[in-house]
């Protein structure tokens, strides 16, 4: 993890306070280090994000905990952790980086330098959309390749050659938690040549346009969870009914008023 200072602890998890742009900084000025031949000695990083499912699993999964505490980056993706950093841990985070809209400033950044993307995740079809989407968007962006989720995690060491051989540097994984971590830190063993490997959620679902974003107002008041669990009821009532609940109680318990020493 990076230096404690630019770290505030939500619910016993290290969120680190940096704006979108700094986030782009970050991913550009490791990739460098690689591409100059300065490498650090470190494995390629696991960055990672964190919302209310991901705090309510972090207090029931410890399988989960152990392997977010290991990942090298942490960025706010939820509102609710936002807000949390403002009322109890006395070190405001910057702003909400949600994973969906910084996808886009990392494309923008990596159409720029020359950085290659490679996505896995989601069905045949909604992989195969989002490619084309991006490649629509950005032009200009290095995608290496992609291929869905839906393999046999015996196969993981084929595919992770297979993903090598496209010599990509940023490997963003949307699998869902709790696996999506567990696979991104396999990775980082497999495919030692990468920079980083982001994980990302539901983001192909977005990227495909088959799936819409909530209006702004109500991601700006952290309603986005409401918008998407009336979109897709059966599968994402009740989950965020739960882990709502829990996130919240992870927050009040386990969120200093001053980070830990």
């Amino acid at each position: 993890m990076s230096d404690v200072d630019n770290r505030v602890w939500i619910g016993g998890i290290p969120v680190e306070r940096l704006t979108a742009s700094e986030w782009c900084r970050l991913m550009l000025d490791d990739w460098h280090r690689r591409r100059t031949g300065r490498p650090d000695g470190r494995a390629p990083k696991v960055v990672t994000t964190v919302n209310g499912q991901v705090l309510a699993l972090f207090a029931s999964n410890p399988q989960f905990r152990d392997a977010l505490l290991k990942a090298d980056h942490i960025a706010p993706d939820g509102m609710s952790v936002v807000f949390a950093s403002r009322l109890a841990a006395g070190q405001s985070l910057p702003e909400r980086v949600s994973t969906t809209d910084w996808f886009h400033h990392a494309a923008r950044t990596a159409s720029r330098h020359g950085l290659r993307f490679y996505i896995l995740g989601a069905t045949p079809e909604m992989n195969a959309r989002a490619l084309e989407r991006v490649r629509a968007l950005y032009p200009y962006l290095q995608l290496a390749g992609g291929r869905d989720g839906y393999f046999d995690r015996a196969d993981l060491p084929q595919v992770a050659q297979e993903i090598a051989e496209t010599r990509p540097d940023i490997l963003w994984i949307g699998v869902g938690n709790p696996e999506q971590i567990m696979l991104a830190h396999r990775f980082r063993t497999l495919i030692p040549s990468l920079t980083w490997i982001r994980t990302c959620g539901g983001l192909f679902d977005f990227l495909s346009g088959l799936r819409p974003r909530a209006p702004e107002v109500m991601q700006a008041m952290g309603m986005e969870w409401a918008w998407r669990a009336a979109l897709e009821p059966r599968r994402l009532g009740w989950r965020y009914a739960t882990t709502n609940v829990n996130a919240i109680l992870t927050m009040a318990r386990n969120t200093p008023r001053q980070p830990p020493n």
